[in-house]
């Protein structure tokens, strides 16, 4: 199989196991998954502290690095465990993954449109409207064709 079958089945295998995360809703409590689970759960700091084998002053510190992006995956992995659940780690695409490498092969065809079209006003021709968006197709087609690691390199 090819780099760029490989790369589109990759994709779409992605999508399938996170674009339902893309509608959800995914913010966290103000305190915190930690305090949350813990409030939800009826279990007192100590309690928890008790559970993770840390002294109960260690809990509110782990709480606030939690709710402000302070903690380690570790910790949030150990933290997890001692309230009975699971760890879900994932980054969510904003979009489709196909998506995203097609707006960034349009992007960059974009920027090869802008130097040709500066380059053709200097030299007193202009395309139009409908030509600038046909060209534009064709040159996103173009880098879609190209190796896709290629795409992600600053020009």
């Amino acid at each position: 199989m090819s780099n760029a079958k490989q790369s589109a089945l990759a994709r779409k295998n992605l999508d399938k196991r996170l674009g339902f995360l893309r509608d959800a809703d995914l913010t966290s409590p103000k305190t915190g998954w930690i305090r949350a689970i813990r409030d939800a759960l009826g279990m007192s700091s100590r309690q928890l502290a008790s559970r993770l084998g840390v002294s109960q002053s260690r809990i509110t510190p782990l709480e606030r690095a939690e709710a402000h992006g302070g903690a380690t995956l570790k910790t949030l992995k150990e933290a997890a465990e001692a309230l009975d659940c699971t760890l879900v780690y994932a980054f969510v695409p904003n979009k489709p993954l196909d998506q995203i490498v097609e707006d960034r092969a349009r992007s960059k065809a974009r920027g090869q449109i802008g130097t040709v079209s500066h380059a053709m006003l200097l030299e007193n021709q202009s395309m139009t409207k409908t030509q600038m968006e046909e060209e534009l197709e064709r040159i996103t087609r173009d880098i879609l064709a190209e190796p896709i690691s290629k795409l992600w390199d600053d020009e």
